[in-house]
């Protein structure tokens, strides 16, 4: 049901469906190979990248980048409540207000 306020298909109307409809036409199909750029692109990797989360739950298997990262994150000295205050006094948060620290 259309509203009584709601004009009649005119020109106006006609054109916009043509516009859609040649904008519609130059759309690329929905080729895997469109979507997606080819090797030559970039390097290519084999596996999804997998999430600290996904190795968590035991759906993937950790990468050497990230056990690398692991291991320097657990070697790295641990920060002191000063520190820790200094940082987070230091830091504006979402405003940018360092007045209202987060």
């Amino acid at each position: 049901m259309k509203p009584d306020d709601t004009p009649e298909d005119g020109p106006f109307a006609k054109l916009v469906d043509e516009q859609l409809e040649l904008a519609a036409a130059r759309l690329p199909a929905l080729d895997p190979a469109l979507l997606h750029p080819s090797p030559v692109d970039h390097e290519e990797r084999s596996e999804a990248h997998a999430t600290f989360e996904d190795v968590l739950l035991g759906n993937a298997q950790p990468t050497p980048e990230m056990l690398e990262e692991l291991a320097a994150l657990d070697a790295a000295p641990a920060l002191s409540d000063e520190e820790l205050a200094r940082q987070a006094l230091s830091d504006g948060g979402a405003d940018g207000d360092p007045l209202t620290p987060e």
